[in-house]
C-alpha cells in the first residue's frame, strides 16, 4: 500500500445497489465520523474504533471516513493490517508513514534489530510532521490483526493527540469467538481519547429493501424472506448472495416475462453455482478462527443429520405407522443440554460455546427451534458453512457423537442416528447399537428407519447365522415399501441358512415375496430346490401346505398342487396334515363340493387336532376364510387374531396376507364400509411409494366401499390406473374386476359390467371355483343382462348360480341367488322367489343383502299393483341403509319409495339429528370429557343407563370411539360413511 492515499473512488449513495449495503443504516456512524473529522479540522484530534462483527461493513465505513477526510481537506493515510505481517514489528505503522521501510529501507542502518526503539519515536516525529502540514486523517483496518508493536503506537498515539489536526479512524473485528479474544485497541485507553462505535448487522427493513433495490420492487415476499435469513442481514453475506442470485435468476424472484410460476429460492447452495455466497461465508469462518469453526460446522452437520431424519430417512423418521419421536427433544434434547453437547463434542468451551450461540442468534445468523435447539436461519447458510468440509472429518464427527451420546445414556436410536453416518468401523459394539435402535423402530412402527438401521447393522462383520437373521428383517420390511420386494436379502438369508428348519423357513419368505411379485413359479422353485425331506415331516409338510398358498397365483399351479394334494390324501391319507386337510376343504367348498354346513364341521373338528406349531397359522387362516364364507363370521374374526396375535406371523409368511384378506372380507360381508376405508387406506401403494396400485382384494373391497358410501368419484380414480390384462392371474384380480364391475354398474354401464363380470367368471371357472362364496360374478352378471334386456340370458345365468346356492347353502348365497333368480323370473313366480329371499335373510344381520332384496321384493310389488304391501319393505330397507352409511342403496330405496307414492321423509335415522334428547345430553358430556360414573350422577341416570345411551349414538353417528364425539356432534354432516 502506499503511505499516502491518492483521491478515493467516490462512494456511492446508501441504498442504490449491492456497492452501498456496507452503509446501510449506517447514519449514526457517519455522523460520529463527521462531528470528530470536524473537531480535528478544528485542531482537537483523536481516535474513532469502529467495531464491528464479520462482514457488517467496517470497511466501507473506513472508506466513508477517507472521502469525508478528503472534502474536508484532510490529508488521508491508509494501512490495513494482516495476519501475514502481524509477526513483523510496526508493520502497520510503516504502511502509513514509511513506505521506504515496507520496502526494506530501513533495514539498512539497523543490522542488529529490524525496528530499534528508536524508529517508533522517529516514525511520530514523521506523523507530527505531516500534521503540521495539514490536518491528517489516518484510516486503519483490521486493527485486531496487527502486530504489536504496531498496536501499542496506535494506543500511545491516541494519548497524545489533544491539540493536534489528527483524527485516527481504526477499524476492528468485535465479534463473540469460541476463542477468547486478545484485549482489544481501547482496553487500555480511556474514554476521552477514544470513541467507541459498535456497528451491527442490518435490521430487517433495510435488508428487505436492499434485496429489493438489487433484485427489483417487485420481488416475491418468499425470496425476500429466504435472502434476508440466509445473511442474517449481515452486508457481505447479503450481497455475495445476491450477486449469485442475479446470475443465476436473470429475473430473480419473479416469473419471467413467458409466463409460468415464480421460481422457488435455492435451498441448497450448489444451485448457487458462481459461489460468492459461499466463497462468503467461508471467509467470515476463516476470520471467526479455528474454534468457532469447529462449532458452527458440527452445529450444521447436526441440523443437516437431523433434517434428514425428518423427513423420513434415518434415524428418527422413517415410513410406517405410530408417531414418531420428537427430533428437538428425543434426538437433541432441550436447548441447553444440547449446548452442553455440542460443546463437548467439539471439545469446546461450554461457556464459549454458549455464548456464540446466543451471540449468532443476536447477529441472525441462528434462531431457536421450538424445542430451544439452535439451528441456522436457513437451509443456505448451513450448505455453506458444510461446503468444502471433507467427508471424513464428518463422519469422525458423527462416530464422536455416538459415543458421547452412548456415554450420556441417550436412547439406541439417538446413537444409531450418527452411526448411520460412518465409515464402517467392524466393531461388534456399532453392530449391537444399529439392531437395537432397528428394534426399537420397529416396535414403534417406524419401519424405514428400521430399515437404514438394518442396512448398515450388514456393514459390520456378523456371524452367518446372525447376519442371516438381519436379512430376513430387513427383506421383511423390503416386501412391502421397495419394488425388489426384498428379494435379494431374502435369497441372501437362504444362502447363509444351514439347519433343514431354518433353509425351510428361508425358503417359504423367499417364495412368499416372488409369489407376491407375480413369480409364483419361481418361488416353487426355491421350494423344490430344498430336495427331500423325507427325514423331517413336519417341514415336507410345510412346504407342501406353502406350496398351495404360492399356487393360488396361478390357475395352472393351483390347479396342478391340488391335484398332487387330493391324489396324497387318497393314497396316505395318515401324511396329510390337518392343515392340509383343512385346505383341501377349502378347496372343494370354492369347487362347489361341499355345504358350508360340511365345510364348518370339518374345519371345526381339524382345530381340535393337535397340529405343529409350523403349520398352525395355515390351519388358522384357512378356516378363517371357510368361517367367512359359511356367515360365521365370529368365528371367522376370532381365528384372524388368533393367527395374527396368538399365533404371530411376520408379512413374510404366507398366511398374513390371507388373514388381513379374511378380515377385510369379514367386516365388507358386516356391511362395516367405513371400517374398510379406513383399514385400506395405507395398503394401496406400490413398493415404490407411487400412488398407482394393482389389483388386489383390498383395491377391491375400497371401491365397493366407496360405491355403497356415495363417493363414486374417488372409485374411479383408483381402478383408472389399474390394467388387469398386466396384472397375475390370480383370485385377487378376480376380485377386482367384480369390483369394478360393479363400479361400472352404479356408473350407469351396463355393457362394461357385464364385461368385467363374465371375465371374471371365466378366470374363477379356470380355477375350479365355481361356488359363488367367493365372487357372486354371475348374479352380477344377470342384473346387467336384465337392464340390457337380456332376460334369457339372466335366467341361465341366475338358475346356475340358484344351483351352486343350494349347495353351499348359507343365508347370504341362497338370499342373492333367489334375489336375482326372482327378479329374472318375474311375474308372481318372481315375487315368490324375492320374497323367500327377505324370508331368508332377514334376521340374520347380513344387511348387506337384505337390503337389495327388501328393495327387489318392493319393486316388484309396486309393479304389481300392490304399493301399500311395498311401503313398509322400502322404509326398512331406507332404514338399514342408512344405518349402515350405504349411501347409493340409500338413494335406491328413497327412489322405490316415491315411485310407490311414499310420501319423502324429514327425519334422518343416523347423523347428529337422529339423536334423541337422552342420548344428546349423554353424548355431549361425554365429548366434554366427562366419565360414564360422573354423566350418571349428573344426569341421575343409571350407568347402564348411559352405557345405552352411547352405544346408540355411536351407531347413529358412524363413529368407534369416545374421541370422535366432539367432531361429530359438531358436524351438520352425516358422518355415518
Amino acid at each position: 500500500m502506499t503511505a499516502l492515499a491518492s483521491q478515493p473512488p467516490p462512494c456511492p449513495p446508501a441504498g442504490r445497489g449491492p456497492a452501498s449495503v456496507g452503509l446501510l443504516e449506517r447514519g449514526s456512524a457517519l455522523e460520529l465520523l463527521a462531528a470528530e473529522a470536524g473537531r480535528a479540522v478544528a485542531g482537537s484530534g483523536r481516535m474513532v474504533l469502529l467495531r464491528a462483527p464479520t462482514g457488517t461493513g467496517r470497511s466501507a465505513l473506513l472508506e466513508a471516513a477517507a472521502e469525508l477526510g478528503v472534502r474536508l481537506g484532510m490529508r488521508v493515510l491508509r494501512a490495513h493490517a494482516s495476519a501475514e505481517s502481524s509477526a513483523v514489528p510496526l508493520a502497520l505503522v510503516s504502511q502509513l508513514l514509511d513506505p521506504a521501510h515496507e520496502m526494506g529501507g530501513v533495514h539498512e542502518d539497523t543490522p542488529g534489530s529490524p525496528h530499534p526503539l528508536g524508529h517508533a519515536s522517529r516514525l511520530w516525529q514523521m506523523l507530527r510532521a505531516h500534521a503540521a502540514a495539514s490536518p491528517l486523517l489516518v484510516a486503519v483496518d483490521d486493527a485486531h490483526l496487527a502486530d504489536q508493536a504496531s498496536l501499542r503506537w496506535l494506543t500511545e498515539g491516541a494519548r497524545r493527540l489533544t491539540g493536534l489536526p489528527v483524527l485516527i479512524v481504526v477499524t476492528e473485528r468485535g465479534q463473540y469467538d469460541i476463542a477468547a479474544p486478545a484485549p482489544g485497541l481501547a482496553f487500555s485507553l480511556p474514554p476521552a481519547v477514544v470513541r467507541v462505535h459498535a456497528v451491527g448487522p442490518l435490521s430487517r427493513g433495510a435488508a428487505e429493501e436492499f434485496v429489493r433495490g438489487t433484485l427489483g420492487p417487485d420481488t416475491g415476499d418468499a425470496w425476500v424472506d429466504g435472502c434476508v435469513r440466509a445473511s442474517g442481514g449481515n452486508p457481505l453475506l447479503l450481497r455475495a448472495l445476491l450477486d449469485d442470485l442475479r446470475t443465476v435468476f436473470p429475473h430473480g424472484g419473479r416469473a419471467a416475462s413467458g409466463g409460468g410460476p415464480e421460481p422457488a429460492l435455492p435451498e441448497d447452495c450448489a444451485e448457487l453455482y458462481p459461489g460468492a455466497f459461499v466463497a462468503a461465508v467461508s471467509w467470515w469462518l476463516r476470520c471467526a478462527g479455528t474454534g468457532s469453526t469447529a462449532v458452527a460446522r458440527a452445529l450444521a452437520e447436526l441440523e443437516a443429520s437431523a433434517r434428514y431424519d425428518e423427513e423420513g430417512h434415518g434415524a428418527v423418521g422413517g415410513s410406517g405407522a405410530g408417531a414418531r419421536p420428537d427430533p428437538e427433544h428425543e434426538v437433541h434434547g432441550p436447548g441447553d443440554e444440547f449446548t452442553d453437547f455440542l460443546s463437548e463434542l467439539t471439545r469446546a468451551d461450554p461457556d464459549r460455546v454458549g455464548g456464540w450461540v446466543t451471540a449468532m442468534i443476536r447477529l441472525g445468523l441462528l434462531r431457536r427451534a421450538p424445542g430451544g435447539v439452535p439451528r441456522f436461519a436457513h437451509p443456505l447458510l448451513r450448505g455453506a458453512v458444510l461446503d468444502g468440509w471433507p467427508r471424513s472429518q464428518r463422519q469422525a464427527l458423527h462416530l464422536r457423537a455416538a459415543e458421547l451420546r452412548q456415554r450420556r445414556g441417550h436412547g439406541v436410536e439417538a446413537v444409531a442416528g450418527h452411526l448411520l453416518r460412518t465409515t464402517p468401523g467392524g466393531t461388534a459394539r456399532v453392530a449391537k447399537a444399529l439392531l437395537d435402535a432397528a428394534a426399537d423402530a420397529s416396535r414403534a412402527g417406524r419401519t424405514g428407519a428400521a430399515a437404514h438401521y438394518l442396512r448398515r447393522a450388514l456393514d459390520e462383520p456378523l456371524p452367518p447365522d446372525r447376519r442371516a437373521a438381519v436379512l430376513t428383517e430387513l427383506g421383511e420390511l423390503e416386501f412391502g415399501t421397495l419394488r425388489t420386494g426384498g428379494i435379494p436379502r431374502l435369497a441372501e438369508a437362504l444362502r447363509l441358512r444351514q439347519e433343514p428348519r431354518e433353509r425351510v423357513l428361508a425358503a417359504v419368505s423367499l417364495g412368499n415375496a416372488l409369489a407376491h411379485r407375480g413369480k409364483p413359479r419361481a418361488a416353487l422353485d426355491v421350494l423344490r430346490e430344498l430336495g427331500p425331506l423325507d427325514g423331517e415331516p413336519v417341514l415336507a409338510r410345510t412346504i407342501e401346505t406353502a406350496s398351495a398358498f404360492f399356487s393360488d397365483h396361478d390357475h395352472e399351479i393351483r390347479r396342478a398342487v391340488y391335484t398332487r394334494l387330493r391324489e396324497r390324501a387318497e393314497r396316505s391319507p395318515e401324511w396329510i396334515s390337518p392343515a392340509l386337510r383343512a385346505l383341501l376343504i377349502r378347496y372343494e367348498s370354492t369347487a362347489g363340493l361341499l355345504s358350508a354346513e360340511s365345510a364348518v364341521r370339518q374345519v371345526r373338528r381339524l382345530l381340535t387336532m393337535p397340529e405343529d406349531p409350523l403349520l398352525m397359522p395355515y390351519l388358522l387362516s384357512t378356516a378363517a376364510a371357510v368361517a367367512q364364507w359359511a356367515d360365521a363370521t365370529d368365528d371367522a374374526e376370532r381365528l384372524v387374531r388368533s393367527g395374527l396375535t396368538e399365533h404371530w406371523v411376520s408379512p413374510l409368511h404366507p398366511v398374513h396376507r390371507s388373514l388381513l384378506n379374511t378380515r377385510v372380507d369379514t367386516a365388507a360381508a358386516r356391511g362395516r364400509h367405513r371400517w374398510v376405508l379406513e383399514e385400506t387406506a395405507g395398503r394401496l401403494r406400490t413398493p415404490d411409494g407411487s400412488s398407482r396400485v394393482g389389483a388386489n382384494n383390498f383395491l377391491a373391497h375400497r371401491v365397493l366401499a366407496l360405491v355403497e358410501c356415495g363417493r363414486p368419484a374417488e372409485a374411479e380414480r383408483l381402478v383408472a390406473g389399474v390394467d388387469v390384462s398386466e396384472a397375475q392371474d390370480g383370485w385377487e384380480q378376480n376380485r377386482f374386476l367384480y369390483a369394478r364391475g360393479v363400479l361400472r354398474a352404479s356408473a350407469g354401464d351396463p355393457a362394461g359390467a357385464l364385461a368385467d363380470f363374465l371375465e371374471c367368471g371365466r378366470r374363477q371357472t379356470g380355477r375350479d371355483v365355481l361356488s359363488p362364496v367367493v365372487t357372486p360374478w354371475r348374479s352380477a352378471a344377470a342384473e346387467c343382462h336384465l337392464v340390457l334386456g337380456g332376460t334369457p340370458e339372466a335366467l341361465a345365468l341366475a338358475e346356475e348360480e340358484s344351483r351352486y346356492a343350494a349347495v353351499w347353502d348359507t343365508p347370504r348365497v341362497r338370499g342373492r341367488a333367489l334375489r336375482v333368480l326372482g327378479a329374472a323370473t318375474g311375474g308372481r313366480r318372481g315375487l315368490e322367489l324375492t320374497a323367500e329371499a327377505v324370508d331368508v335373510l332377514r334376521g340374520t344381520s347380513l344387511d348387506v343383502e337384505l337390503i337389495p332384496a327388501l328393495l327387489t321384493h318392493g319393486l316388484q310389488l309396486t309393479a304389481a299393483g300392490q304399493p301399500r304391501s311395498a311401503r313398509p319393505l322400502l322404509r326398512e330397507a331406507a332404514t338399514a341403509a342408512e344405518r349402515l352409511g350405504a349411501v347409493r342403496l340409500s338413494g335406491s330405496a328413497e327412489l322405490a319409495l316415491r315411485a310407490s307414492g311414499a310420501r319423502r321423509r324429514t327425519t334422518s335415522l343416523t347423523g347428529s339429528g337422529s339423536l334423541t334428547a337422552g342420548e344428546r345430553r349423554v353424548a355431549t358430556l361425554a365429548a366434554d370429557g366427562r366419565t360414564n360414573a360422573e354423566i350418571a350422577e349428573l344426569l341421575h341416570l343409571a350407568r347402564r343407563t348411559v352405557e345405552t345411551h352411547l352405544t346408540s349414538t355411536y351407531r347413529k353417528l358412524g363413529i368407534r370411539r369416545r374421541t370422535d364425539l366432539p367432531e361429530a356432534l359438531n358436524s351438520g354432516t352425516d358422518n355415518a360413511t
